[in-house]
């Protein structure tokens, strides 16, 4: 009797543990799906091609072609905001609620981003943000589940007060865009500013979509300032920078620029602003390391000779946090693994070392300095690299809302 109840129970454990494997087996399988909020039309929509491209690229080359993690296979599923906040608001509910979408990613619009942070938040889901470059993201609108792999505005300017100490200004007119992009910009750069003993005779804003800048142009001519600092993004940009030379802006105060996608520049600027000095998200020629030159291969590979561009690296930074956050977790997904995954997270990328600040999930790494050498170069070798800035240099100050305070100290 006793040896049949053995027998019994050992074939019931090994049918119970066949049963468990292939069940976890089942599970491992299972697919992780992604959702990606970006900007195919609108104002934004080149930056939306760069987050896109760059991130597939940043999870073929992060999962070694396979696009699956600890054994789940990565689908993403790609929605068009139109820099919208409430439909990109949405779209991500739905991609969380119907679609099965596990994670967010993006958007190129910060006002886009600072919602898909409310909607991480109440569905309790990990949003890896960006190239939304608000200083907010990580700031005033902090929330644990929300994480950035790319910049913020505020480490551009960081970067930027490394020139303008030598420059000779001292007083500076803001110009930007009046949307959260613009306005928490503004604040960063007058902050930057001041702590080299700049003043800032004014800030001016405009709406995103202006395209005459007559009038604003005259405020800034009338400001009194010697340096004009516009903080602006997208398509109506070649329009502000035109208007900035017909206007005679440049002939009257230094331009203090961070230089914008290829096709952007190419259009925007003048042969006036050759050899002006500003600061460079990314330019697929700056960094010297294997993998941006894997990732400018394979971008050529994948998207018809075409070289990465702006925000693609950011794309591609975010897709490599992403992947090794879920490899530590084995694929879990929850808020609780990930945070635990991505907080103090460092990795090499294609601008070198990148490190996730654990206090407010904000990314740490350097920031480049160009000048502008021409505008024809059949390859957009429109640049030469004056300084890269390191990282602990263009460190951003933590700055989080009260009931998070304690996480800065």
């Amino acid at each position: 009797m006793f040896r049949r109840v053995t027998v019994f129970s050992i074939v019931f454990v090994l049918a119970l543990s066949a049963f468990a494997g292939a069940l976890n087996g089942a599970q491992a399988q299972d697919k992780l799906v992604i959702g990606l909020l970006s900007d195919q039309t609108g104002a934004l929509q080149q930056y939306g091609k760069e987050l896109e491209r760059g991130f597939m690229l940043g999870l073929k080359y992060a999962t070694e072609g396979k696009m699956e993690v600890a054994g789940r296979s990565l689908e993403v599923l790609v929605r068009d905001t139109q820099s919208n906040p409430a439909t990109g608001a949405s779209q991500a509910r739905e991609l969380i609620e119907k679609d099965g979408a596990e994670v967010l990613v993006g958007a190129p619009s910060s006002g886009v981003a600072l919602q898909l942070q409310q909607v991480a938040a109440d569905l309790d889901v990990i949003l890896m943000a960006g190239p939304a470059a608000s200083p907010a993201i990580t700031g005033a609108n902090f929330h644990p589940n929300t994480f950035r792999a790319c910049r913020n505005t505020t480490q551009d300017f960081l970067a930027l007060t490394t020139v303008l100490k030598d420059t000779g200004v001292k007083k500076v007119v803001i110009l930007a865009a009046d949307y959260d992009f613009g306005r928490s910009s503004a604040v960063a750069a007058e902050a930057a500013y001041k702590g080299i003993g700049l003043e800032i005779a004014q800030t001016i804003y405009a709406p995103l979509n202006t395209t005459d800048f007559t009038a604003v142009l005259q405020q800034v001519l009338a400001s009194g300032a010697d340096a004009l600092q516009p903080i602006w993004a997208g398509d109506t940009s070649v329009a502000l920078f035109k208007q900035i030379g017909e206007l005679g802006v440049l002939d009257k105060m230094i331009l203090i620029t961070s230089f914008n996608s290829n096709p952007i520049t190419k259009a925007a600027s003048t042969e006036g602003e050759v050899g002006g000095i500003g600061s460079m998200v990314y330019h697929y020629t700056l960094p010297n390391n294997p993998i941006n030159d894997w990732l400018v291969e394979n971008h050529k590979a994948d998207y018809n000779g075409e070289f990465p561009d702006l925000f693609t690296e950011c794309g591609f930074a975010t897709a490599q946090a992403l992947v090794a956050a879920l490899k530590a977790t084995e694929g879990d997904t929850s808020t609780e693994k990930m945070i635990a995954a991505l907080e103090g997270l460092e990795w090499a990328g294609p601008r070198g070392k990148y490190v996730m600040r654990a206090s407010d999930h904000q990314v740490l790494l350097p920031i480049y300095i160009v000048r502008l050498v021409n505008l024809t170069d059949p390859e957009f070798k429109f640049y030469e690299l004056v300084r890269e800035v390191p990282a602990d240099f263009v460190t951003p100050p933590c700055a989080l809302p009260e009931q998070y305070a304690e996480r800065c100290k």
